[in-house]
Parts: structure tokens; C-alpha cells; sequence
């Protein structure tokens, strides 16, 4: 089963504290050694995006940056075998960020991507 796992954070004042970054390139590194990971990367801020949505019999464009505070910050494409295995690395990501950088406050949501598994066999 693949699940996308998507950070959203809000950035503490100056950069990240030195060793995170190492520390997330091992988490990555072990994850991707493990064939679990499959694709990441790190996302624009809003102000270069656009949300496009459909309402009341409507389409719209609105260009960021978004109200939020959380911002989109990346995300990971696991392959893994049920849906704990993927909580599991998305709280060991989120616990270099508790563990290092004190003050950041985020959430990553773990969300199954639909196969042909998931649907019926055609009849």
C-alpha cells in the first residue's frame, strides 16, 4: 500500500538548528534503503501557488499566499505494508523536529493512496 505523508508547519525565527538536517537525510536515507520511501521533497510557501476551487456552481482561482499559519512544507511517498508502518515513519520524522528544534510546532498527515486494489473488478 502507498500513503502520502504531508508536513505542515509553521517556521520558528531564523534557520533550522544546526543537525536536523543531517538528521532528516538519515531518516531519509534508512527509508529509502528500506525500499518504505519512495518519493520526497520540500514544497514552495503558498505565495508561489494557487488554490483552484468549485463552489456554489463555481470555478475559482485565487493566488497565494494563503491565510493559514501552517504552511505546506514536504512530503514523502511510502510503500509499505499497512497503514502503522507509515504513521511510524511520519512520527519518527516528526519527533527529530519535537527532539531539535525547540519551538517548532507542526503535523503530518498520513493519507492512503487509492490503487486498483481498492476498487470492485469490473463486471
Amino acid at each position: 500500500m502507498r500513503y502520502l505523508v504531508i508536513l505542515k508547519g509553521t517556521q520558528p525565527a531564523g534557520p533550522p538548528p544546526e543537525g536536523l538536517m543531517d538528521a532528516i537525510m538519515q531518516l531519509g536515507a534508512e527509508a529509502t534503503g528500506s525500499g518504505a520511501m519512495l518519493d520526497n521533497g520540500g514544497l514552495a510557501p503558498s505565495a508561489s501557488g494557487a488554490r483552484v476551487t468549485v463552489a456554489g456552481g463555481e470555478l475559482s482561482v485565487m493566488d497565494g499566499p494563503f491565510a493559514e499559519s501552517k504552511e505546506f512544507i514536504s512530503y514523502a511517498v511510502y510503500e509499505v505494508r499497512t497503514k502503522e508502518e507509515a504513521v511510524e515513519w511520519a512520527s519518527r520524522f516528526m519527533k527529530l523536529h519535537l527532539d531539535l528544534w525547540t519551538g517548532w510546532e507542526g503535523e503530518s498527515e498520513v493519507v492512503k493512496i487509492m490503487g486498483p486494489e481498492d476498487f470492485a473488478p469490473p463486471s
